[in-house]
């Protein structure tokens, strides 16, 4: 008599894959905090106290290389499909950020492409949520 499979849709993974897959989950969650304390940190050097720059300037090298993490553990978990692209692009987005910061003529891109990474990097969390 032979069994069967009830849940035709379910994955059925290996255990590292499965490991690499909550990584990948668990690194989007934290970028997607650290882009929203990013940005208050920058809401708040512009209206509490200017000295927060610094540490608007410096926060980003804490999470910057998460994207490129990111990267590695959706093709070893082999997440949904696009997530590699979406870390790549998330990890371009930060290092033109940047360049938008220290260019005059740029700068006003700043903001937007911070509501971009955000977007992002919200949609990859979610997505990666829903895979596991």
């Amino acid at each position: 008599m032979t069994s069967i499979d009830l849940n035709p849709s379910k994955d059925k993974i290996s255990g590292g894959r499965r490991i690499s897959r909550g990584i990948f989950m668990g690194l989007s969650w934290i970028l997607v905090a650290c882009i929203t304390v990013q940005v208050y940190i920058a809401g708040s050097a512009v209206f509490q106290n200017p000295v927060n720059w610094r540490l608007h300037e410096n926060f980003v090298h804490f999470f910057g290389f998460a994207p490129l993490l990111m990267i590695i553990f959706a093709i070893t978990g082999k997440c949904f499909k696009g997530s590699a692209w979406l870390s790549l692009a998330m990890f371009v987005l930060i290092d033109l950020q940047y360049m938008t910061a220290h260019v005059p003529a740029l700068g006003a891109m700043h903001p937007v492409m911070a509501l971009v990474l955000i977007l992002l990097s919200l949609y990859t969390a979610l997505r990666s949520t829903r895979r596991q």
